[in-house]
């Protein structure tokens, strides 16, 4: 699989306070990856980066083998990449039709482009709200509707900031079914989560980070095997 996403040397501050110091992070096409770490290491950070909505003070972001550094952020999301937003960010006075048909978009022409109807085939629940205001929504249908949101730009790459932050657990399920079966697609997929044990199942890489910088990298079966890991990084 050839490198979707490659971040290498990255450093980001908020003024004086600097948050990330040279991380490094690369992704195959097709694969799942995780962004591990508490509180306040500069997950979000990361993110924020890649999408462009945070200026980078060194480093280099590749996307498709393409400097994507200094680009603004619609721009990046044309080139395919797609995010799910912690807090969900939903539009208050858009319906979950509108939110829909708004960012509805196949600019890569697949045969099999993801739809409005596709996504009210993967949350029924959707179809059962389409006409009501974001603002009318639950916290899970919410959610539902920000994954579907990201879901019609047909992204080459989707990321997922706290997907399952806060919601029921019946819902929380919901949430990690659907990313189950969006990696069985093939969709590429980088999520920060702090439910480690789904994230095992769901991802082939995962990468850890304290204070801005990575401490561990390497595959699930690793992480599962090295619970000290998890005590020591994620506090679980």
């Amino acid at each position: 699989m050839s490198a979707l996403l490659e971040v290498s040397g990255l450093e980001v501050a908020y003024g004086p306070s600097q948050v990330l110091f040279g991380l490094d992070l690369t992704m195959p096409e097709g694969a799942a990856a995780t962004l591990l770490g508490r509180n306040g290491m500069g997950k979000t950070t990361t993110l924020r980066a890649i999408c462009g909505l945070q200026p980078i003070t060194a480093g280099s972001i590749r996307f498709a083998g393409e400097s994507i550094v200094g680009w603004r952020p619609d721009r990046i999301g044309r080139a395919g990449i797609a995010l799910v937003p912690e807090g969900r960010q939903c539009f208050p006075n858009l319906t979950v039709d509108e939110h829909l048909v708004a960012f509805c978009a196949n600019r890569r022409g697949l045969a099999e482009p993801w739809t409005p109807a596709r996504v009210y085939e993967l949350f029924p629940r959707l179809r059962e709200r389409a006409k009501n205001l974001g603002n009318q929504l639950s916290g899970g249908e919410q959610q539902m509707l920000a994954i579907g949101r990201a879901l019609v730009t047909n992204p080459r790459l989707l990321i997922l900031d706290e997907a399952s932050e806060g919601l029921a657990p019946l819902i929380r399920e919901e949430i990690w079914t659907c990313l189950a079966r969006l990696r069985a697609t093939g969709q590429s997929i980088l999520v920060i989560d702090k439910y480690v044990e789904k994230l095992i199942a769901l991802a082939d890489q995962h990468t850890i980070i304290e204070r801005g910088q990575v401490v561990w990298q390497g595959a699930s079966a690793e992480l599962d095997a090295n619970h000290g890991i998890w005590h020591r990084y994620l506090g679980i």
